[in-house]
């Protein structure tokens, strides 16, 4: 019995491990994502690469979706799918014209305010009220986000509130997620609400078509652009599946801090792609952010261990 019990441990450690290395790996594919998409910034709008990448994505969702369908519990097209489709559209948009005229860092610091606006929504709309510490935590977290947008906010103009009404619709779709996987999978939410993102981006175009908008096309990309969106799509499908399953071995808590590697991954490939470095105001603020924001979890993570002691055991 104790060597069942030694195996079964050493499993759940293997299963914990495999989960934070997935999670690990995923934040460093994401900035390499949104350096494909700043790169095609340079021949057409920030619009349209959205639209490219957002198509592109739910392409590459519907093998995956095919292998794991076993997965799929509760329906798939819901009012929730819709919402989460028009945030993800909302934070893809921002983020991109953000990349487009800023340094990729910069503009992912100013978006990593996103889990202390969770923290706050989480109270009226999930009924998850924090605690003064965090309430302050977020205080602290949102100076920092000041301290990036202020010298920046000279530098490149009104462009840069664009991450943070980026952090915001994330935040919300965190919210509808939540809402939403109560009664679904994950996995039939998510599948939901990229096939309702592709088909608006669709609809977008031919609205914009209709109206006599001026649009590049994908024939004005130079021969490297539609590979690079193909592998925009690749990437956005395999991060999906790492963080899926890193959620599904590992709670959500010790993964938390992991996220914060995006702007490591941010800062190298800002370097390397874009000749692009933080300057001191950028470093500090955003150190502030990740102080504040790793502060969070950890009272999230101290509040789980007293709620768990203070529970009867159960058989």
């Amino acid at each position: 019995m104790a060597f069942l019990d030694a195996v079964s441990t050493r499993e759940i450690d293997m299963d914990k491990r495999l989960g934070m290395l997935a999670m690990c790996l995923a934040m460093v594919f994401l900035p390499i994502g949104d350096a494909i998409s700043k790169s095609l910034t340079a021949y057409a709008a920030p619009f349209e690469v959205t639209v490219w990448r957002t198509v592109a994505q739910a392409a590459f969702f519907l093998p995956g979706a095919v292998l794991l369908r076993r997965h799929f519990r509760g329906s798939i097209l819901s009012l929730g799918s819709l919402l989460s489709a028009c945030l993800i559209l909302t934070v893809t948009l921002s983020l991109i014209t953000a990349f487009a005229s800023m340094p990729i860092a910069t503009a992912i610091a100013i978006f990593f305010v996103e889990p202390l606006l969770l923290t706050l929504l989480a109270g009226p709309f999930l009924g998850e009220v924090p605690g003064w510490r965090r309430y302050a935590a977020v205080g602290v977290g949102l100076i920092g986000a000041l301290v990036v947008i202020r010298p920046n906010f000279a530098t490149f103009g009104p462009v840069v509130l664009l991450p943070l009404l980026a952090a915001l619709a994330y935040a919300m779709n965190m919210v509808v997620m939540r809402k939403s996987t109560r009664t679904r999978s994950a996995l039939s939410f998510q599948f939901g609400a990229s096939m309702i993102a592709g088909g608006l981006s669709l609809l977008a175009v031919l609205l914009a078509q209709g109206l006599d908008i001026d649009t590049t096309g994908l024939a004005t990309l130079p021969e490297w652009g539609p590979w690079a969106l193909a592998s925009a799509g690749a990437l956005a499908l395999v991060t999906f599946m790492m963080i899926t399953f890193a959620f599904s071995k590992v709670e959500a808590s010790l993964l938390a801090p992991f996220q914060y590697l995006e702007i490591v991954g941010a800062t190298a490939v800002g370097y390397l792609f874009f000749n692009e470095v933080p300057d001191g105001m950028t470093l500090f603020g955003t150190a502030i952010i990740l102080t504040s924001g790793a502060y969070v979890f950890y009272r999230e993570r101290v509040r789980g261990v007293d709620g768990a002691a203070t529970r009867p055991s159960e058989r």
